[in-house]
């Protein structure tokens, strides 16, 4: 199963690259997010060039982010349940 590509409003990621600006580490706010590292490294850098919403930018609704990040949970909850069938049925079959 392929992670369907998360999209984030211009308002989030400004958001994010100023919790960066005002001090906290990139770490602690990905983590609140729920954001690579990278991409929060990656929007900063972009703030700090100017392109951080650039031209040509597609406009993502508030409804088609949170769908975005309810597709990408709902696989790795999927890969979750696949991981823990399989030791069960090792387990099970180990206990005989």
């Amino acid at each position: 199963m392929k992670i369907p590509k998360q999209e984030y409003t211009g308002e989030f990621k400004g958001l994010a690259v100023k919790r960066v600006k005002a001090g906290q580490s990139i770490g602690a706010v990905a983590r609140e997010l729920s954001l690579v590292e990278q991409t929060l490294r990656n929007w900063v850098k972009a703030a700090d060039a100017g392109k951080l919403n650039g031209a040509g930018a597609k406009v993502v609704t508030a409804e088609q982010m949170e769908l975005s990040r309810l597709r990408a949970e709902n696989i790795r909850l999927q890969r979750q349940c696949e991981i823990l069938k399989k030791a069960a049925a090792y387990f099970a079959k180990d206990a005989l």
